[in-house]
């Protein structure tokens, strides 16, 4: 049994409650020094919802509400937090509540949905709170019963005393549990007799979902408010003039604002505002880098070439293995600008009265939300409410605050509340994209075909440091550079999905097989190989990833896809760390009429515990998925600081019948849940065209891999749409 000790007791603070009165137990997620207890009746709870954060609450029917902190973009967190929760409580799943908790700062740590970080963090705060709650409630009803507590035991939200063959409900109890001493210190269960956690548990959003209730931000509506749509300046221009007038003139629209670099159409709905901003004449002038694809192909080549590098690790001497090597292997690794793409496009409700301020939408980072406002409208933060919907998806491009800071300016300047909507192509046209990088990797190797070099140069368009200079094969090999050059482009950037790693992971693995060719080994024994160097005599000091748990997934990985016995399957491998947790996935390509096609992906996930199958392999499945489409198909090109692709007809996305069969696997390794949002993203583009070459010999070395000469003949099986 693991025992967190060393509890305050203001950890719980009590309140005498009334005779209709529960149980609702606060919880402080942030440092476990100030939760707050208080009893409150069922009616109260639910009337309240949104004025409480971090909470327990037990009504006197039994029925249970718990809180979320973190916003929902579909990773499943408003459903497997409550799992935590009510696992150490023992509560009955069927009468557990779970509401979308507002923002609130002084209650939470760390409520943001972003870097798979939520689980990690709040693991033991989660299994606290229910634990905490539980020894209340079965201390109450042993002071009832006036037998000891230890005699007691819990089930799905009942007290049992099996003497006198006693039972009560945790909601019978409430109230006295609210006079009591919370403990100083508080016993977690042993994960062997976890009943709720492990098991699969439906997304407490799917009736919602199914029946079209108002959980996103679109769907948010308030009697009397405006909406608006926004002009955004090419990329490296300012606005130079503006005639409004024939955009002015369209029934509906209200009012035509210019703040910052942008123009907004203001009125009753979104449709005249879209008609409204095609008529708007907005001349521009150039401000800074107005820029092509065409500039940095060629801003690549010279950077790759003799750009001034940052170096991020050396180990040994590079310049004496490679002098001295048998043989040099090189590549260039590339990949495109990419739009996020979220299901729901970008909106945010604000309302701005004088100093105060209510915000409503779907946001990852609610507090980055709400500084950003305080800070456009000079108010305080505690001034300003945050509200938070469930997100139709965000990938990381709600972390960016640049749609909620425009709500607020609008309704700022025109004293009213304001729904802000973005369209499909505002949503494409508008910036913050994942980063285009180009690599260009080395390796020096013996006569024996050992790696005894590499070297990494990474050139990435705002991209901050391209390069994971800490992760495999670091520590592998004796001698090793990793350099990094960024360029500040005036393009806007932001966090993509397993940023950096979402292509870093597909360049690293595709060279390592070109290595292992060249060093004429199997693919998954060389890089066993360098794993068991790695473990039995690191280089370069002590290893930033867990070497054990990255052998486990890549031998997994090999049994389960029966690796190299079916000389019919041509198989392509890849294995990654990233977000704490390991991923090995193998590609199966078998021949149908003498054409490649892609049958299935076998993936192998470390994540520590999984708390809800259900949700794991939807996470698992979901970034499979999503890294697939991306390396075979996304690409942003850019004239004049201007996007080429400003919808779907040009933006290419992966379809339903593309996807191959994903069958997926779980180590038990015994850790705490790791990440698993954006972990199983980054190996598939290196596992599928890993598989490629095994199957036709062609190497694909730039996304999308759809546009290269390599790949023209080929559909892997799928017909070209």
């Amino acid at each position: 049994m693991a025992t967190l000790t060393k509890t305050n007791r203001r950890d719980f603070l009590k309140i005498a409650g009334t005779t209709a009165g529960g149980l609702f137990i606060g919880f402080n997620w942030m440092s476990c020094e100030s939760p707050k207890m208080e009893v409150l009746s069922n009616e109260e709870v639910l009337a309240n919802a949104r004025n409480f954060n971090a909470f327990l609450s037990i009504a006197p029917s039994g029925d249970i509400v718990i809180y979320s902190p973190n916003p929902e973009l579909g990773q499943n967190i408003k459903t497997s937090f409550p799992m935590v929760v009510a696992e150490e409580l023992d509560a009955d799943w069927n009468k557990v509540r779970v509401v979308q908790a507002n923002l609130d700062t002084e209650k939470y740590e760390r409520q943001l949905t972003g870097g798979s970080g939520a689980m990690p963090h709040s693991w033991e705060r989660l299994r606290k709170a229910g634990a905490t709650a539980k020894y209340l409630l079965v201390a109450a009803a042993a002071e009832k019963w006036q037998v000891p507590a230890k005699e007691l035991v819990t089930s799905e939200g009942i007290i049992s005393h099996k003497a006198s063959g006693k039972k009560i409900g945790y909601g019978e109890v409430a109230n006295d549990a609210a006079l009591l001493t919370a403990p100083e210190e508080i016993a977690l269960k042993d994960k062997k007799d976890f009943k709720i956690i492990g098991t699969p548990v439906k997304n407490v959003d799917n009736a919602s979902i199914h029946t079209g209730k108002p959980l996103f931000g679109l769907d948010f509506f308030r009697e009397g408010m405006l909406h608006a749509m926004v002009q955004r300046a090419p990329f490296g221009m300012k606005i130079k003039s503006i005639d409004d007038t024939e955009a002015k003139n369209v029934a509906g629209v209200k009012d035509v604002v210019t703040f910052e670099n942008s123009v907004a159409v203001i009125g009753t709905s979104t449709w005249p505002l879209m008609k409204a901003k095609k008529l708007l004449k907005v001349e521009y002038e150039p401000a800074g880098k107005v820029e092509s694809s065409a500039d940095h192909d060629q801003i690549f080549k010279d950077l790759l070439a003799n750009g001034k590098a940052e170096i991020k690790r050396e180990d040994g001497n590079v310049n004496s293995a490679f002098k001295n090597a048998a043989q040099v292997v090189t590549a260039e690794y590339q990949c495109p600008f990419l739009s996020h793409s979220p299901m729901e496009p970008m909106n945010f409700f604000a309302h701005v009265q004088g100093n105060k301020a209510e915000l409503i939408g779907p946001t990852q980072t609610p507090e980055r939300a709400r500084d950003k406002a305080a800070e456009l409208l000079g108010i305080p933060p505690e001034n300003i409410t945050v509200e938070i919907t469930r997100l139709g998806g965000g990938f990381g491009r709600r972390l960016h605050t640049d749609y909620v800071a425009e709500a607020v300016q609008i309704s700022n300047l025109v004293n009213a509340p304001v729904k802000l909507t973005w369209s499909r192509e505002d949503d494409l046209t508008g910036g913050a994209y994942r980063p285009a990088v180009r690599y260009r990797f080395e390796a020096a190797l013996d006569a024996d075909g050992n790696m005894t070099g590499y070297k990494l140069r990474g050139v990435g368009m705002n991209a901050g440091n391209s390069t994971r200079e800490h992760n495999f094969p670091s520590g592998a090999v004796d001698n090793l550079l990793i350099e990094n050059v960024n360029y500040e482009s005036s393009i806007t950037t932001n966090a993509w999905r397993a940023p950096i790693t979402n292509f870093l992971a597909y360049a690293e693995q595709s060279f390592l097989d070109e290595v292992a060719l060249a060093a004429k080994k199997d693919p998954v024994e060389f890089r066993l190989q360098l794993m068991e160097k790695a473990k039995t005599n690191p280089v370069g000091g002590e290893l930033q990833y867990n070497v054990d748990r990255m052998i486990g997934v890549t031998k997994m990985a090999a049994e389960k896809s029966n690796w190299g016995k079916n000389p019919n399957v041509k198989q392509g491998f890849s294995v990654y760390f990233s977000h704490r947790t390991y991923v090995a996935q193998v590609a199966d390509i078998e021949m149908e009429n003498g054409s490649p096609a892609l049958k299935k992906i076998h993936v192998v996930t470390d994540c520590g515990m999984v708390v809800n199958p259900t949700g794991a392999n939807h996470q698992v499945r979901g970034g499979v998925v999503d890294g697939m489409g991306h390396a075979m198909y996304g690409n942003l090109t850019f004239e004049a600081g201007l996007p080429t692709q400003t919808n779907f007809d040009k933006y290419r996305l992966i379809r339903m019948k593309e996807v191959p069969t994903v069958d997926t696997y779980y180590v038990d390794s015994g850790y705490d849940p790791t990440g698993l949002g954006e972990p199983c993203l980054p190996p598939t583009g290196g596992a599928i065209a890993n598989a490629i070459f095994s199957a036709t010999e062609r190497r694909l070395r730039s996304q999308p891999f759809i546009e290269q000469k390599e790949f023209q003949d080929l559909n892997l099986g799928i017909k070209r749409v």
